[in-house]
């Protein structure tokens, strides 16, 4: 087997695990307070304990894998995910579950940024946009099919199981983690500490003001505390990244309108995509009276769509370039949100409804397959890896902002009481946010400087290679 496949298919199912406990324990929590007791509030928090400890790291994960070692930190991360599964799994009481989430929060910080990088280092520039389109496809996945997975493994097993599915996968991916990957590292890398904590401090505001909002309001002291701080350490960090010589994430690579525009067009996709399939999963059970499991199932046509399609995307953003691609998803991905604002009604068919779930899933495919392309090609080799910490970043802030925004609006039109009513307007904000994205990703110049480069550019290897064949 070729290295860039083996790299493929361990960043793929790294990747898969990371993605897929965003919104893996939605559809479990009457399951798990039924067996472990708590609040409303409580129960929130073992989804977003997950989300502020992996949003917050991404960055800081990425600098440790440059710093030292790349693979090395990859398997720490599949390491401490794993661990933490199994902690998630075995957990007596509430207060455990959300502490093992966290926990699992940082591995997968740490796995996420540092797979990109080395699925780069692996594959040949020629075939870079195939590779991340069947990664793109596998990631995109994992997040949409969260819901599905974890409502029919609490269904029909226990939802002990959501966490017991992460650790074969883990035991599996630590060996072959080890041997069929290149290690690799960033030229003259070094740690830069008051970037972490500004980046750090910042991002945990933000993410910690915008979790607490479906609890405690937008204009609590809680929430407006962590995003002003959160804010004002950001500042911060964008000052540091302009007056220091060697910042953890140089603010000149804003500069670039590739790196830029990809970066702005992830954040809104992400807010769009993520808060519509946290309502529309629970309005396919609240409305459409469906079980997890078969709510899950009527949501293929959009989470499942990119196992078909994003592969072709890949194959057509190396013939064609991933700008044109990424836009045309964006468009589609819009275009189905909004075709479902106009469609939903208490009593409306799955037969209405398939036209939007397919434009949404062939626009997401379609945009996933060569975002990661777009982020690696848009700056120099040796700052791939933090690009990719900074981009998954800011995806998770925009999924973050996204369930809080539009869960907010929900709420404020009538919630649970007049789903069908209240999902509407959501709707229209989640369509009009990805076509802000498609906007922001039209600014991607036609062919970027550095994607020309990429023939002779991957990240400097250090260290020992895997064999290039079995």
């Amino acid at each position: 087997m070729r290295r860039s496949v083996w790299a493929l298919l361990i960043t793929g199912l790294a990747g898969f695990m990371a993605a897929l406990d965003n919104l893996v324990v939605t559809t479990a929590l009457p399951s798990i307070r039924k067996d472990l007791g708590g609040s409303l509030a409580d129960l929130e928090w073992t989804v977003s304990a997950y989300t502020l400890t992996f949003a917050v790291l991404l960055m800081t994960g990425a600098a440790l894998g440059d710093r030292f070692g790349r693979r090395r930190l990859f398997l720490a991360g599949i390491a401490l995910f794993t661990a933490a599964s199994a902690a998630a799994a075995l957990s007596t009481g509430l207060d455990a579950l959300i502490a093992a989430r966290a926990v699992q929060g940082v591995g997968a910080a740490v796995m996420t940024p540092l797979s990109m990088t080395l699925l780069t280092v692996a594959t040949p520039p020629e075939r870079r946009g195939m590779a991340f389109g069947i990664k793109g496809a596998v990631d995109g996945l994992a997040v949409a099919g969260g819901p599905l997975i974890g409502g029919s493994l609490t269904e029909h097993i226990s939802w002990h199981w959501i966490f017991w599915l992460n650790v074969p996968v883990g035991l599996l991916l630590l060996p072959l983690a080890r041997f069929r990957l290149d290690e690799s590292y960033r030229p003259e890398a070094r740690l830069d500490p008051a970037g972490t904590i500004l980046v750090s401090g910042g991002l945990f505001g933000i993410v910690f003001g915008v979790v607490n909002v479906s609890t405690y309001g937008w204009t609590s002291a809680r929430v407006l505390t962590g995003l002003l701080v959160g804010a004002a350490l950001l500042g911060g960090f964008v000052h540091h990244g302009i007056r220091n010589k060697r910042p953890m994430l140089p603010m000149r690579m804003f500069r670039g309108r590739a790196f830029s525009g990809i970066n702005a067009a992830g954040l809104l996709m992400f807010l769009g995509m993520f808060g519509s399939i946290f309502l529309l999963s629970q309005f396919m059970q609240q409305v459409g009276g469906y079980s997890p499991t078969e709510a899950g199932l009527r949501m293929l046509p959009w989470t499942g769509m990119p196992m078909i399609v994003a592969p072709l995307a890949g194959y057509l953003s190396d013939r064609v370039g991933g700008r044109v691609v990424a836009i045309t998803g964006l468009v589609l991905q819009a275009t189905g949100l909004a075709l479902y604002a106009l469609v939903l009604s208490p009593g409306v068919s799955y037969a209405a409804q398939l036209p939007a779930l397919i434009a949404s899933g062939i626009g997401m495919a379609m945009y996933f397959a060569p975002a990661s392309q777009l982020v690696m090609s848009s700056v120099p080799a040796a700052e791939q890896g933090i690009a990719s910490g900074a981009n998954s970043a800011m995806r998770e802030v925009g999924g973050a902002f996204g369930i809080a925004i539009l869960g907010s609006v929900f709420s404020s039109r009538g919630g649970y009481a007049d789903f069908a009513h209240a999902v509407t307007l959501p709707l229209w904000l989640g369509a009009a946010a990805v076509g802000g994205a498609a906007l922001a990703a039209a600014v991607i110049p036609r062919r970027v400087a550095a994607a020309r480069r990429a023939g002779s550019s991957t990240p400097e290897v250090a260290g020992e290679r895997a064999p290039a064949a079995v």
